[in-house]
């Protein structure tokens, strides 16, 4: 249950990523305020998650899930980059969760 909260936190990482670039410095409200909900939310799923799971485990899962997330969701509705370079980036990060989740199945 750890791993599937950790993972799910992770998404919420990506929400609160994501709203915090919409509210645009914290200038807009709604945005500003879906940040702070999503963040709670995150924040509440990974405490609970590291109940049962290694900190660097969790913490490195948990900000890979956002990183990786986030930049998907900056190329595919932000018109951000899909240099080459910068995906394989995100594909190491990807190696990487996979590395801890193998890692911590003992």
């Amino acid at each position: 249950m750890a791993w599937v909260a950790l993972v799910i936190a992770g998404l919420f990482e990506v929400g609160w990523a994501t709203s915090m670039k919409l509210s645009e410095g914290f200038s807009r409200l709604w945005p500003s305020v879906a940040t702070i909900v999503l963040m709670f939310i995150s924040f509440g799923l990974l405490s609970y998650s590291m109940r049962s799971l290694p900190l660097g485990t969790a913490y490195g899962v948990w900000t890979g899930i956002g990183a990786v997330g986030s930049v998907v969701v900056g190329i595919l509705f932000m018109g951000e980059s899909r240099d080459p370079v910068r995906l394989l980036c995100i594909t190491l990060i990807l190696v990487g969760i996979v590395g801890l989740r193998l890692a911590s199945a003992g």
